[in-house]
C-alpha cells in the first residue's frame, strides 16, 4: 500500500473502486493529526473546482468590471478557452506595460510536494516569460526573516541547527517558552511532518525533570509536562518583560560577562539603555510589572532561576507578527547572550520550537529534491506582507531592510497555491485594492474566497491526483508520494496547465526541457543524491525508492548544538553577521536609521488600543491555515457553525454571554461574528480566534459588509511590523465584542459561486 505525504502528516490512502474512502495515519506516527480525516469527503465536494470558469463580464470582455469580483457569476469554459485567454492577457500586458506589471502572487504552502510545488512551478513559469514582481519573506516570520541575518545568521540555517530534543531531554533543566510551545503547531512542516515530535519530545524532557515556564497569554500554549509555570503575560509585553530579566542579570552581576565580551558585540551600548543611563528609565522589574501584568517579584525570581540552571529561551514565530516585531526575536538572543549558554548543551536560545514539527528533530538537515524556478530578470519585489499597499499605491515609496523602494504597477496577478483572504490583513482594504488589476488568474482546488475574486479559475489537483515526493529539511522520510485516484473533474495539474500556457506563448520547450512530470520527478530525484552525500546520505536509485515507498534519514554523528561551534572557536567558526559575533548592537541597523527599529532591542510603545480587548488570531488545530477548513475535522470544531472565538469568565460576564452564544467582534476596520467558548484559561482582557475560516461576508464584495464566519483578518491591522522588515502585525489588534441577538445569517463559504 502506497503513501502520501501532507504538511500535517503521513498517510496510507485506502481507495475503493477508484474512490477514496479514509486516509490511514502512518503506523510509525506517535501523534498523527486528525486532518486527514477531512479529506475523503472534501476532495469531492461542492466547494470541489470540476472544470475552467472565467467570471461573466470578464468573459464578454477581458479586464471589464473588476468592481464585480466575488459579485457575478462564473461561466464554465473548456481548458482551450481559459487557456487561450490566460495567454492573451499575459501576452497583452507584458506588451503595454512590461513584466514588471505581473505579480506572481503564490504563496509557499500548496502542497507537501517538492515537484507539484506550485509556488515553484508559477515561478519557473513567469521567470521564462521574462520576469515578473515578487515577494519576499512570509507572513509566518516576517520580522525574524530580516532580522536575524544582521545579528545571527539567517534563518532557514537557524532552524536547521536548532539544539536536538533529544540533547534538550539529557542536558536542559529550565525551558522558558515565550509563546508556549502549542502542539497544534508542531503538526506541520513545508514539505510534510512524517514523524510529530513534539508531544512526545515534551514527555521525554519532562521525565528527566526538566521545568517549564509558559509565557502566554494563553494556558494551553503549553500542556503536557508535569511542571509547568504559567505567566499569563500581556499579549505584546514579552520584550519588556525580557527587558527586566536581562536587567536582574546584569544588575545582580548574574550574567556571564567573559561569554558577551568574546560572544558578541555591541553589549556595553545595549547596557547602558538597560540600566536606564541613556532615558533615566532603568528596565527593571517594578518597570516591567506595569507593562506585562507579571508581578515583579516573580520576574525576579525567573530571573535568579535562569541563571541558575541550564537554560533553553524559545520564543514562537506569533511575537514577532505585530508591530515591533523584530523586539522580541532580538531580546531572545541578547538574554540568551547574557546568560552565556549559547552552543552548550541543553541551553541558549530557539527561535521556533513547536512552530513547526521539524524544528529540533536532530536529523540531517537534507531537504529533499527541488524544482529549479530560474533566474527572474525582473528585480522588482514586495514584503509579501504589503499586497494591499502595492495595489492601491503604485510607484509609491517604502523602506525595507535599508533600501527605499517604490512599489510597482500591477496589472496582472497570477496565483497558484495559496488563499490571500486567509494570510492578508484588513480584509476590507484588501477588497479595494483587489479591484484595482485588470486581471487576477488563479490555480486552485476549491472554491475558496481566493477563486471566488478571481477572473479566470483554474481546477488544479490535489496531492492524492498525482505522482510526487514528499520531504522536508530535518524530517524522519522522504517519501514516494503515488497518485491514489484519479483527478476530480477536469483538474489538471500545475506543470501541465503551465506547459500549455508556455505552448501558446511560445517557450514549452524551455519550460518543459523536454520531460513530462514522470521525467521530472526522476530527474529532480537523481539531482538530489548528490547533495545527499554532502549530508552523508546515500540515496537508493529512483526504482528502489518509488517501489519501496520512503527513504529513511538518519542522525548525523554528532548530536545536535546549536552554535556550538561558534562558541568553541569563535575565530574559525564565525558567524555571518558583519562582525562574525552576535551583534547586540547593529551598526548596520542603526546606520538605516529607523526610529522604529534602532540600533539594539528596545521597549518601543505599542499603539493605544482603541478598544477593550486584545485579540489573538493564532493557528489553528483543525486545519492548516485555511485548508480543508471544508473538512468535517474543521466544521466539527464550530459553534453554531462559526469560528469559536475563546475569552475569559470575567469578560464573558461583563457582557452577559455564556458558552454556545455568537457574538460580533468589531473594531474601526470592520466585523465578524463567532461563537463563545469561555475559559479560565485565556487571561482577562484578551479573546483567541483560530485564523483560517473561509472568508464570508454577507454581501460578497461589498465592502465594510458582515463576515458571518468567523474570519479575523476583517479588523487586524495592515501595517508593517517595523520599516526593517515590513512584516505582517496581524497580533497587534484591539476589539469589543457585543451578543448577536438577530438571525444568524446562513454560512455560504463553502457553496461554490452561481454558475451561467
Amino acid at each position: 500500500m502506497s503513501f502520501t505525504s501532507m504538511h500535517w502528516g503521513a498517510y496510507r490512502p485506502q481507495v475503493v473502486d477508484g474512490k477514496l474512502q479514509a486516509m490511514v495515519p502512518a503506523e510509525w506516527d506517535p501523534d498523527p493529526s486528525a486532518i486527514g480525516a477531512s479529506i475523503p469527503e472534501a476532495l469531492t465536494s461542492p466547494t470541489r473546482i470540476l472544470r475552467p470558469a472565467v467570471r461573466r463580464s470578464y468573459l464578454a470582455q477581458p479586464g471589464s468590471h473588476p468592481e464585480l469580483r466575488g459579485q457575478e457569476p462564473f461561466v464554465e469554459v473548456s481548458w482551450e478557452v481559459a487557456l487561450d485567454l490566460v495567454a492573451g492577457q499575459l501576452k497583452q500586458v507584458k506588451a503595454e506595460h512590461g513584466n514588471q506589471a505581473i505579480f506572481g502572487g503564490s504563496y509557499g504552502w500548496g502542497s507537501a510536494g517538492r515537484f507539484h510545488h506550485a509556488q515553484s512551478q508559477l515561478h519557473r513559469f513567469l521567470n521564462q516569460f521574462g520576469g515578473y514582481v515578487f515577494s519576499m519573506d512570509s507572513y509566518s516570520l516576517g520580522a525574524g526573516r530580516v532580522l536575524m541575518p544582521h545579528i545571527v545568521g539567517n534563518m532557514d540555517w537557524l532552524l536547521a541547527a536548532h539544539t536536538s530534543w533529544k540533547n534538550l531531554a539529557q542536558h536542559c533543566e529550565l525551558f522558558v517558552a515565550f509563546g508556549g510551545l502549542p502542539a497544534k503547531n508542531a503538526q506541520a512542516s513545508p514539505g510534510g511532518a512524517s514523524e510529530h515530535l513534539l508531544t512526545r519530545a515534551l514527555e521525554e524532557m519532562s521525565e528527566t525533570g526538566v521545568q517549564f515556564v509558559n509565557v502566554s497569554p494563553l494556558r494551553d500554549d503549553l500542556t503536557g509536562p508535569k511542571n509547568i509555570q504559567w505567566l499569563p503575560v500581556r499579549p505584546g509585553s514579552d520584550t519588556a518583560l525580557m527587558l527586566a530579566l536581562s536587567y536582574v542579570l546584569v544588575s545582580e552581576g548574574l550574567h556571564n560577562e567573559d561569554f558577551v565580551q568574546r560572544y558578541t558585540v555591541g553589549y556595553e551600548r545595549f547596557r547602558d539603555y538597560l540600566l536606564g543611563h541613556v532615558d533615566g528609565q532603568p528596565k527593571n522589574s517594578l518597570w516591567a510589572q506595569a507593562l506585562t501584568d507579571i508581578p515583579a517579584q516573580q520576574i525576579t525570581d525567573l530571573a535568579r532561576r535562569m541563571a541558575r540552571q541550564r537554560t533553553m529561551i524559545n520564543v514562537a514565530y506569533s511575537l514577532q507578527r505585530s508591530v515591533h516585531g523584530e523586539q522580541p526575536f532580538w531580546m531572545t538572543v541578547t538574554l540568551a547572550a547574557l546568560l552565556g549558554q549559547i552552543g552548550l548543551p541543553g541551553g541558549g536560545f530557539g527561535l521556533g520550537y513547536g512552530c513547526m514539527n521539524n524544528t529540533g528533530s536532530g536529523r540531517k538537515a537534507f531537504s529533499g529534491p527541488r524544482f529549479s524556478q530560474g533566474v527572474n530578470p525582473v528585480k522588482d519585489f514586495i514584503p509579501v506582507a504589503r499586497v494591499t499597499d502595492m495595489l492601491l499605491n503604485p510607484g509609491a515609496p517604502f523602506d525595507y531592510n535599508g533600501k527605499q523602494l517604490h512599489y510597482p504597477d500591477i496589472r496582472l496577478v497570477y496565483w497558484a497555491g495559496g488563499n490571500i483572504f486567509h494570510h492578508h490583513q484588513d480584509l476590507n482594504r484588501l477588497l479595494e485594492a483587489w479591484q484595482r488589476p485588470q486581471t487576477i488568474v488563479v490555480h486552485e482546488q476549491f472554491w475558496t474566497a481566493q477563486a471566488k475574486y478571481s477572473d479566470i479559475v483554474l481546477p488544479a489537483t490535489t496531492a492524492l491526483e498525482r505522482n510526487d515526493i514528499g520531504s522536508s529539511a530535518s524530517d524522519r522520510f522522504m517519501i514516494a508520494m503515488h497518485q491514489a485516484i484519479e483527478p476530480v473533474g477536469e483538474a489538471r495539474d500545475d506543470y501541465s496547465i503551465l506547459a500549455d500556457v508556455a505552448r501558446r506563448l511560445g517557450f514549452r520547450d524551455a519550460f518543459t526541457e523536454g520531460r513530462d512530470a514522470e521525467a521530472w520527478l526522476r530527474f529532480t530525484y537523481d539531482e538530489s543524491r548528490g547533495r545527499a552525500q554532502e549530508h552523508g546520505i546515500e540515496l537508493p536509485d529512483f526504482d528502489r525508492f518509488w517501489r519501496d515507498g520512503l527513504f529513511e534519514i538518519d542522525y548525523p554523528d554528532n548530536d545536535t548544538v546549536l552554535l556550538e561551534s561558534f562558541r568553541e572557536d569563535p575565530d574559525a567558526h564565525p558567524l555571518p553577521t558583519p562582525s562574525g559575533r552576535i551583534e547586540i548592537f547593529s551598526e548596520r541597523i542603526a546606520s538605516f536609521g529607523y526610529a522604529d527599529c534602532p540600533g539594539h532591542p528596545v521597549w518601543l510603545d505599542k499603539p493605544l488600543a482603541s478598544f477593550p480587548l486584545q485579540l489573538l488570531s493564532n493557528q489553528p488545530k483543525t486545519r492548516l491555515h485555511s485548508q480543508y477548513d471544508h473538512g468535517a475535522y474543521s466544521r466539527a470544531s464550530k459553534v453554531r457553525q462559526r469560528e469559536p472565538l475563546t475569552l475569559n469568565p470575567a469578560d464573558a460576564r461583563d457582557r452577559g454571554l455564556v458558552d454556545g452564544d455568537v457574538v460580533k467582534v468589531f473594531n474601526d476596520r470592520g466585523a465578524f461574528l463567532a461563537g463563545v467558548i469561555v475559559s479560565d484559561g485565556i487571561r482577562p482582557g484578551v479573546v483567541q480566534i483560530a485564523t483560517g475560516a473561509w472568508f464570508d461576508p454577507w454581501v460578497p464584495g461589498e465592502r465594510n459588509s458582515l463576515e458571518k464566519h468567523g474570519n479575523p483578518n476583517m479588523i487586524t491591522a495592515d501595517i508593517g511590523a517595523s520599516s526593517l522588515s515590513q512584516g505582517c502585525s496581524a497580533q497587534t489588534a484591539s476589539v469589543e465584542i457585543v451578543k448577536w441577538d438577530q438571525a444568524l445569517p446562513p454560512i455560504t463559504a463553502f457553496e461554490p459561486p452561481s454558475m451561467v
